[in-house]
This record gives structure tokens, C-alpha cells and sequence, in this order.
């Protein structure tokens, strides 16, 4: 028996199908519907997360950022815009890998300005050797990137962070003395930062809602209510809620990328 072809992605049936799919899913926000079009999509995620692999982080790793990415994609995909979904999300997914690869590349978390002079200064340690035909100084990387040399060498003690060194590396406090783990040698972690953290930025972010946005919030993400259910019970349309819920996610997304930033 021979296996049934799947239809090729360019088939215009098969795009008028999916077409279908994508303006039945913004109004309804059906979760088998959106799981199928994430489904349907997949190869998006193979194709965009390929062109990071040996780049220093596991393909597992990366093939879940872009597929969180694509997730994020069809979320916010709206039909009615008269572009291809392909077209949204390749940036979309993108955009995920390259903020993973931004933020998990430094193991400590410095500010995003020396992260960026950082790169500066790699891309002038391959140029001046060729313009200078030497070695170039702190003093010719300053000069070539614009900024002072206190803050060359900052930026430069800074990149130490993205090569640490092993937990299970040896160390001799005193000679003669057995040596120990470097786990051994620091603290270890608070969890309770995190939901710290979190509850902090829930609070600083519901603070940018007005209350119909509020009331929203709670039914949506704290009683489980569906985008009908509180359209029903608001007597509004479920595309108003739809666009409140996605103005409340912008809000909640700005605040975190203030966060980001300090």
C-alpha cells in the first residue's frame, strides 16, 4: 500500500483551508484549532531553528524557543491584515532565537548596553589588526568604536561571563589541604527570587490597566473564564475582548522589557 501524499504546502487549496483555519481560530480562539494550525506549521520551526544550530546552544533548546515562537505567532496573527502567515511569523520566530541567543548567551546578567558594546569591540579586534597591520591598543578600539577607554576595558571584564568555569573544577585553599569543588564555594540560589520577581511585575503591570482591562485579567487568567464566556457575561463582543486581552499582554510585555533593560 502506497502512503497517502500530504498536500503540498503551495496547493491554493490548501492555503484557502488554512486561511479558513486561522479566521475561524481569531474569532473563536479554539484550542484544538490552534493546536492543529501548530501542527500544520511545524516545519517553520524546523526550518528557522536549523540555521542556529552549532552555534553554542543544544538544538533541543532551540527548537522549543522557536516553537514557542510559532505559538506566539499564530496567537497574534490577524487574517484579516491580508498578508501570509508565513510572512508574520518567520520574523516573529526569529525574533525569539535571537533574544534567547541574546539573553542565555551572557551566564551572568549584565546591562544590554555593554552586551552590545561587546560586539562592538569583536567586530573592531577583526578590522584594525588588517587597517593598523598590528595588534590593535585599548586605546585604538576606544578610538575606532567612539567611547572612552575606561569603558572599552569594562565592557571587555564583562565578557569573562560567557566563559565560566566548571562546578566541578578542583580548588586548593591551602597547600597540603584536600582540594574541593567550586560548587562547594558559593551559595546556592533562593528560589523564592523568582516568584518575588514575578509577583513584582504583575503588580507594577496591572497598575497600567484601567478596570474593564482588570476585570478582564481576572476572569481570563485567574478564573479560567474563556474569551465567550466573559464577552457573555460583560455583554460586549468577543472581539472586544479579544483586543483588550491583547492590549494587556502589550502592557505586561513593555514592563517586562523595562525590567530587561536594568
Amino acid at each position: 500500500m502506497t502512503k497517502k501524499q500530504e498536500p503540498a504546502k503551495t496547493d491554493q487549496a490548501y492555503k484557502d483551508q488554512i486561511k479558513k483555519k486561522f479566521e475561524e481560530f481569531y474569532l473563536t480562539r479554539d484550542k484544538k484549532l490552534r493546536d492543529e494550525l501548530i501542527k500544520e506549521h511545524m516545519y517553520i520551526v524546523d526550518i528557522l531553528s536549523n540555521k542556529y544550530v552549532g552555534k553554542g546552544i543544544e538544538k533541543d533548546d532551540l527548537y522549543q524557543v522557536a516553537s514557542l515562537g510559532l505559538i506566539y505567532a499564530i496567537d497574534r496573527y490577524e487574517p484579516d491584515k491580508g498578508y501570509e502567515f508565513s510572512s508574520f511569523a518567520t520574523p516573529t520566530i526569529m525574533g525569539e532565537l535571537k533574544r534567547y541567543f541574546r539573553d542565555k548567551g551572557w551566564v551572568i546578567r549584565v546591562p544590554r548596553r555593554i552586551q552590545n558594546l561587546y560586539k562592538k569591540i569583536n567586530t573592531a579586534k577583526k578590522i584594525l589588526p588588517q587597517e593598523l597591520q598590528r595588534t590593535p591598543t585599548i586605546k585604538d578600539i576606544a578610538e575606532y568604536i567612539g567611547e572612552d577607554e575606561e569603558t572599552i576595558l569594562e565592557a571587555m571584564e564583562a565578557s569573562k561571563v560567557y566563559t565560566p568555569q566548571s562546578l566541578d573544577m578542583k580548588y586548593q585553599v591551602q597547600k597540603g589541604e584536600n582540594s574541593i569543588d567550586l560548587a562547594e564555594m558559593i551559595g546556592e540560589e533562593d528560589k523564592s527570587f523568582d516568584s518575588i520577581e514575578l509577583s513584582d511585575l504583575i503588580e507594577k503591570s496591572t497598575q497600567r490597566l484601567n478596570d474593564l482591562e482588570k476585570e478582564i485579567l481576572d476572569l481570563r487568567y485567574y478564573q479560567g473564564k474563556t474569551q465567550i464566556d466573559i464577552a457573555q457575561s460583560l455583554n460586549i463582543s468577543q472581539m472586544t475582548v479579544s483586543r483588550i486581552e491583547k492590549k494587556i499582554t502589550q502592557k505586561f510585555t513593555l514592563e517586562l522589557e523595562k525590567t530587561k533593560e536594568i
